[in-house]
């Protein structure tokens, strides 16, 4: 048994190199460490304390990173060598994720129930659907304001108004978080509902351009311009809500 009351695997010890220093305490150190320890292993710690020690410790083995673990006498390596060493997954720099759209529509749904909730007093209300499409807008847009530069980059590659009018990649997040923001509140109609309306119905030609009917793969910026989101349905399902948002809100301001 480990110190912790977890269960050891018989006869086994890992040793573990890792920065501790006064002003910087290796992340991945102590990532390695909780998963060698959740895995079963005794950890042998040894904690690399000044800079000087840390070069020696590269050089004598040829590595260039720290951590470094060994298992059995067998050098495994950096934290994802040894998630690997573990059969857990390990993400490549540039692999395509859909997590963060997931998350930013999960967090969505959230807030409209919630907001359903308090104002209500029941979950599943018409402003419960709309709330989530305003919601998801404005969460889309706070990702893209990060870093409206990025974005504007990423979206030049394939949004046809931004193409012609390289300004409107940077006035789009601006847009789309204002639209959505009214949207929650039920007001101003006749600023959100264009808005919307615009920026939906130009993004949607754009997007189905580049991805059904050229066949490009390209990253979507949908939700930043750091993202490993591969453009296709996510980023049209994002604009055609917007179209449909705006047509809805539309109809019940100025017919219904």
């Amino acid at each position: 048994m480990a110190l912790d009351g977890t269960r050891t695997r018989e006869g086994n010890t890992a040793k573990l190199y890792r920065m501790v220093m006064p002003d910087h305490l290796c992340p991945y150190g102590l990532k390695s460490k909780d998963l060698l320890e959740r895995e079963g292993y005794e950890v042998e710690d040894h904690p690399l304390e000044t800079r000087e020690e840390t070069d020696a410790f590269m050089n004598k083995h040829g590595v260039e990173t720290t951590p470094q673990t060994w298992i059995g006498g067998e050098r495994i390596g950096g934290y994802d060598d040894l998630r690997a060493h573990f059969n857990k997954p390990v993400k490549e720099e540039d692999e395509t994720s859909y997590q963060p759209v997931i998350a930013i529509f999960s967090v969505a749904a959230l807030m409209a129930l919630a907001v359903s909730w308090a104002a209500y007093d029941t979950l599943f209300t018409i402003r419960t659907a709309e709330w989530f499409i305003a919601i998801s807008m404005t969460l889309l847009g706070i990702q893209k304001l990060q870093d409206v530069e990025s974005f504007s980059t990423m979206f030049l590659n394939y949004d046809l108004l931004a193409r012609r009018w390289v300004r409107y990649g940077y006035l789009y997040p601006f847009g789309e978080t204002l639209a959505g923001v009214l949207m929650i509140a039920g007001a101003l109609p006749w600023i959100s509902v264009p808005v919307a309306l615009f920026i939906g119905t130009v993004g949607a030609v754009s997007v189905f351009k580049a991805v059904y009917i050229d066949k490009r793969e390209l990253k979507c910026a949908c939700v930043g311009g750091g993202s490993n989101v591969p453009l296709g349905f996510v980023s049209l399902t994002e604009n055609l809500m917007m179209m449909a948002m705006g047509l809805w809100m539309g109809a019940k301001a100025f017919i219904l």
